[in-house]
């Protein structure tokens, strides 16, 4: 950091007479020149500051809550915004002090540093206080006009020859203009400080040529201490000058990582949490802790932040990553940014959504601020309608892409992200289940090329709602399509007594169908996650032989399962009672058969072959 020492104490001219003295009193006062000599300092006394001299003080000026004691001679001199006030008489005595400098840039201490040199005494100009400076002197009027080397132009040379030469003095002066508005805006510092910036980050990553965009560049740190209105500004220049669009991202994300409040349980970021009326401990914090109420103000400040970023992110595609996409959309909910900026972003978001993970899909649902909560009704955990919004986005450009005949497509990686979102979303017991299904659906059947991951979304819903009707688990289960589930799915589903025993049956008459298609010899298609076991098909003619003779065996139990069936329907005729002893002995027949179906399954399993369920809780065949 570079200062300047100044020494603001006068020559005056040997012609200044008494007797000029005397002539066009009203028009200019003289300065004396013993008065220079005297005044050496100043001394504090509680809130009051006073010049040490040998003349008493004749005006008191308040700036802030500090009150300075001075001549006016001096400041009349040098500060035309005083010389054109009237001195001669005390306007504001009974408050005791003659003039208020209101809203004065810099406040009390830029005002002694000024004062310090209206007197003569030396003063430092450094990148702390040359903003402040430049500011008060404008305020003050302290032009050439006034005396040639007066403090603006001084303070302007510093600024331009020194300052703007420093990429550290640079970031300290417009981080010192944040408190100087709209001063120093006006006076075109913090514009000259920005494009200095930028010029020395294009000039760097011209000389350093190509740059690799996952690594911080080290200007990254710096520019993410500024506040956002001068970090965009940088930005801006930044693009102008023709940066790559990665690095502008990574950037981005940098500051957003520093800035933004954090969604977890660590204090990484603005250390702020987010106030809303969730009744749910488990339910969504931002930092640690449950959620606690902040101030309007805050809430507006990281809107502010949170709606600039979006609108600064380079339209590229990869430029900035799908989880800090995420993380934007998150806050951008939680506090209720502007819908349009929103909505931008989940379209930003479908076209990288092959990139997120399933954490980064669990969105909250609630608002803070202007959003009304009605805590009547029932809310769910997550905002699954963003979710759908953002998938009926990737949808579309997915689309696109077959339209263009391009030949990567990424629906295969988006039918595991999107089946483990719905295992998340089935243990929130206010899902419903025409949303549920909805959303289950708005993935095109053909995408799931296993339906494994679906089966087990479906079988957590069925084991968080238990009191779903038989009607409304049939409508659930009619999503899946039991002839791509795999041999382990298979198995589970069979023995699964949450499903309809509807489905169960459809699980078994799919086993047969591949059973068949392996003895004509045709090809099995199984999922990805069963494909280590395709060569367990093309077995001997003997192995298919005995196979067929359980199957068989599998047909005689559902008969005998199908009498049992119709003797206990015919019993529940005859009796008004429900759920009495017919229904009791019935069960007990249908229970002896079951587990003489599971006795084979578990003979089949041990023989290590073939991994064929042939006896499994079915229904007969009408």
């Amino acid at each position: 950091m570079q200062k300047l020492i100044l020494d603001g104490q006068e020559n005056t001219s040997d012609h200044h007479e008494s007797d000029e003295n005397h002539q066009n009193h009203d028009q200019c006062i003289v300065v004396p020149t013993m008065l220079n000599a005297i005044a050496d300092g100043f001394i504090k006394k509680e809130k009051s500051w006073f010049a040490t001299s040998q003349l008493p003080s004749d005006l008191s000026i308040r700036v802030e809550d500090i009150t300075f004691y001075v001549h006016k001679y001096p400041l009349i001199a040098r500060c035309g915004y005083l010389n054109q006030i009237e001195l001669h008489e005390p306007q504001n005595s009974h408050l005791g002090y003659d003039i208020k400098l209101e809203k004065f840039p810099g406040g009390s201490e830029t005002f002694e540093t000024i004062l310090k040199f209206c007197y003569g005494l030396p003063i430092s100009l450094n990148p702390a206080n040359v903003a402040a400076l430049r500011c008060g002197s404008e305020f003050l009027e302290m032009t050439e006009a006034m005396e040639e080397g007066n403090l603006i132009s001084k303070t302007e040379a510093f600024f331009t020859f020194v300052v703007l030469s420093s990429w550290n003095d640079t970031i300290m002066v417009i981080k010192s203009c944040e408190m100087l508005s709209p001063w120093a805006e006006n006076l075109q510092i913090v514009r000259r400080c920005c494009d200095s910036i930028a010029w020395k980050i294009f000039r760097e990553n011209s000389t350093a040529g190509e740059i690799i965009t996952n690594k911080r560049t080290w200007w990254f740190d710096d520019v993410a201490t500024l506040r956002i209105d001068f970090f965009m500004r940088i930005i801006t220049a930044v693009k102008v000058k023709g940066i790559k669009p990665e690095i502008i991202g990574s950037c981005i994300m940098n500051y957003g990582e520093k800035c933004l409040p954090s969604m977890y349980g660590d204090t990484r970021g603005m250390d702020c949490k987010i106030g809303t009326n969730r009744r749910n401990d488990s339910q969504w914090s931002i930092t640690s802790g449950r959620i606690k109420e902040t101030s309007i103000g805050q809430n507006k400040e990281q809107r502010t932040i949170i709606e600039s970023l979006i609108s600064i992110l380079p339209p590229q595609k990869e430029t900035v990553s799908c989880k800090f996409l995420l993380r934007l959309l998150k806050m951008s909910i939680v506090y209720a940014a502007s819908p349009a900026l929103i909505s931008e972003l989940e379209k930003r978001i479908g076209m990288v959504l092959e990139n997120a993970s399933t954490n980064d899909l669990l969105i909250p649902t609630y608002a803070v601020g202007e959003q009304t909560i009605n805590s009547n009704e029932e809310q769910t955990i997550h905002n699954i309608d963003v979710v759908q919004r953002i998938l009926d986005y990737f949808l579309m450009y997915e689309q696109q892409k077959l339209q263009q005949q391009e030949l990567k497509s990424t629906t295969l990686n988006i039918s595991k992200l999107f089946d483990s979102y719905l295992v998340e979303i089935a243990r929130d017991p206010n899902v419903s289940i025409t949303k549920f299904r909805v959303l289950a659906e708005s993935l095109p059947r053909h995408v799931r090329t296993c339906h494994d991951g679906l089966y087990r979304a479906i079988d957590t819903y069925l084991k968080t709602h238990p009191s779903l009707s038989e009607h409304d688990r049939r409508r659930l289960c009619k999503i899946m399509d039991c002839g791509k589930l795999s041999l382990d799915g298979c198995m589970h589903a069979a023995q699964n007594e949450r499903l309809p025993m509807r489905i169960i049956i459809q699980v078994l008459l799919s086993e047969q169908v591949k059973m068949r298609a392996a003895v004509h010899g045709k090809d099995i298609t199984e999922s990805d996650d069963n494909s280590d076991k395709e060569n367990s098909w093309s077995s001997t003619k003997n192995e298919v032989k005995s196979l067929r003779e359980e199957l068989e065996n599998v047909k005689i139990q559902m008969a005998e399962l199908h009498r049992d069936y119709s003797e206990l329907q015919q019993e529940y005729e005859k009796t008004n009672n429900k759920h009495r002893s017919p229904w009791t002995l019935g069960w007990r027949k249908m229970k002896k058969s079951a587990l003489f179906i599971r006795k084979m399954i578990e003979d089949e399993t041990q023989e290590g072959e073939h991994r064929v369920k042939p006896g499994r809780r079915t229904q007969s065949i009408s």
